[in-house]
């Protein structure tokens, strides 16, 4: 069996039928990948209007984060490590259920977060009160990679801010809260 649960015999005999495919007359391949920075480049009258809440939302989520990866990159962190790493500094200690909650996060991205924080030697876990549940909680070296990446955070806090001013900051702050709770409830 291989990786995929097929036999090496079903492996070779799909390849052999790719290459039959593409001698008899596939010639060109055109592949595009666009990266972040065509993105950054597109004007914002080149966006769709959106009939509904999420998609709407799901795009501004995709601008936004992008604007603090870019910055948090300069400091080898993307903005949901950064978070959670901040969440940590916050509380000193939590299991995966209170981060999950506060971060209104799935447990499978958070597993995968958390486990790349630890591989990096940012955050460290402890057995809880039961067999089950696990307690994360900050390194020095977690401290450090947090304070290096602080200024870079700040920067894209302050792009935002600055585009859209401080009425429009507080207005933009306000309304978040409202969706998310409007959408918690729902």
């Amino acid at each position: 069996m291989d990786t995929y649960g097929g036999s090496r015999h079903d492996a070779l005999t799909a390849c052999q039928g790719a290459r039959s495919w593409l001698d008899k007359g596939a010639q060109d391949v055109y592949t595009y990948t666009m990266g972040p920075a065509a993105l950054e480049k597109q004007p914002a009258t080149a966006l769709f209007d959106l009939p509904c809440a999420c998609q709407n939302l799901r795009r501004v989520t995709r601008v936004v984060t992008r604007v603090y990866d870019q910055e948090l990159r300069k400091a080898g962190l993307e903005i949901t490590q950064f978070g959670l790493l901040t969440a940590l500094a916050a509380t000193g200690e939590a299991n995966q259920k209170q981060l999950s909650a506060g971060f209104a996060m799935d447990s499978t991205t958070l597993t995968r977060t958390l486990g790349l924080l630890r591989r990096q030697g940012w955050i460290r876990v402890r057995p809880g009160k039961d067999r089950r549940e696990r307690l994360f909680r900050l390194t020095q070296a977690g401290k450090r990679q947090m304070a290096e990446a602080q200024p870079y955070w700040e920067r894209a806090e302050q792009r935002l801010r600055r585009e859209l001013g401080e009425a429009g900051w507080k207005s933009m702050e306000q309304t978040v809260s409202r969706i998310t709770g409007a959408a918690m409830a729902a």
